[in-house]
């Protein structure tokens, strides 16, 4: 197992940046085991896939609707992961949730029932 911790979220206005931060605890040596990834839930709305990094960080998938604007990296020493969030937009208000899932060699998972650690939040607010 492995505890989780997000920060870094905020009021921005649109085509502002803003980078999270989730920062993971547990046994040591056991960072490098997980691949990790982020997810959003706005309002009345389902958790949905955001960005995903594999266990080396040389592997990473984006939701369609951050494509080229969020990028996902990850800090093996500092047991951090981070998601830097660019050209902000109204409908990427949410709760931002760091999740990590233990795979095995450069199998990154991305759909939400794969991850069984979670974090417990930050709110991002784009107003326009």
């Amino acid at each position: 197992q492995v505890q989780l911790v997000e920060s870094g979220g905020g009021l921005v206005q649109a085509g502002d940046s803003l980078r999270l931060s989730c920062a993971a605890s547990g046994r040591a040596g056991a960072f490098i085991r997980y691949s990790f990834g982020w997810f959003r839930q706005a309002p009345g709305k389902e958790r949905e896939f955001v960005a995903a990094i594999s266990r080396s960080g040389g592997t990473k998938y984006y939701g369609d609707s951050v494509e080229g604007r969020f990028t996902v990296s990850r800090d093996n020493d500092r047991k951090t992961v981070s998601l830097q969030m660019d050209s902000l937009k109204p409908e990427d208000t949410a709760v931002y949730y760091c999740a990590a899932k233990s795979t095995i060699s450069s199998y990154t998972p991305r759909q939400l029932y794969e991850f069984d650690n979670w974090g417990q939040g930050t709110q991002v607010t784009v107003s326009s």
